[in-house]
């Protein structure tokens, strides 16, 4: 099976470049990176849990996770700056392209009552962000050995100019998203 890299560059960029009619091959969209995110509120009580996270983020990525930490104080929240409130891995190359097939392919549809993703997430500028609620839809992650359940927060950033752009190559590399008017 080709891999998603030989289905962009073989299927996808000849599809785009008819359909938009661009001119160049540099003018076809492309995906640039993938950052995948889990912030965590519950980090500011629990060391512990940040621990977790990282190692979650780990195994399902294969890179190692950064921890992020607040800007500026918020009282309402007991926040200060500087203190640890969420890690976050940047995928590029091999990895966002191997990441990117197993969401599509594996993690997506281990999603209860999968009906497709929703395409109200792009931003206006060609990029996509989809928020899944627990981390068990990748099976990198046992059941046993997870200490709570964590959503995470999956961005796909493109070098599209529109959400039209971003969303047909998204579309073309195999996102599952929603049919308009099925329910």
């Amino acid at each position: 099976m080709p891999s998603l890299k030989d289905k962009y560059k073989n299927e996808v960029i000849p599809t785009l470049k008819d359909e938009f009619s661009f001119r160049n091959v540099m003018e076809v969209p492309r995906v640039s990176k993938v950052v995948v995110n889990i912030g965590m509120g519950e980090a500011l009580d629990n060391a512990k849990a940040l621990d977790a996270a990282v190692n979650d983020l780990q195994l399902v990525t294969g890179q190692k996770a950064m921890v992020t930490k607040a800007k500026k104080d918020i009282s309402n929240f007991k926040l200060r700056a500087g203190k640890p409130i969420g890690v976050k891995v940047t995928l590029r190359g091999e990895r966002m392209w191997s990441f990117l097939d197993r969401l599509m392919n594996v993690a997506l549809p281990r999603v209860r009552d999968f009906r497709g993703i929703p395409s109200k997430g792009f931003d206006g500028r060609g990029n996509y962000t989809l928020g899944l609620h627990e981390q068990l839809v990748f099976p990198e992650i046992e059941y046993d050995k997870i200490d709570k359940l964590r959503g995470m927060e999956i961005t796909v950033v493109t070098t599209a100019r529109n959400d039209e752009h971003g969303r047909r190559l998204l579309a073309l590399l195999g996102m599952p998203f929603q049919q308009r008017g099925k329910i």
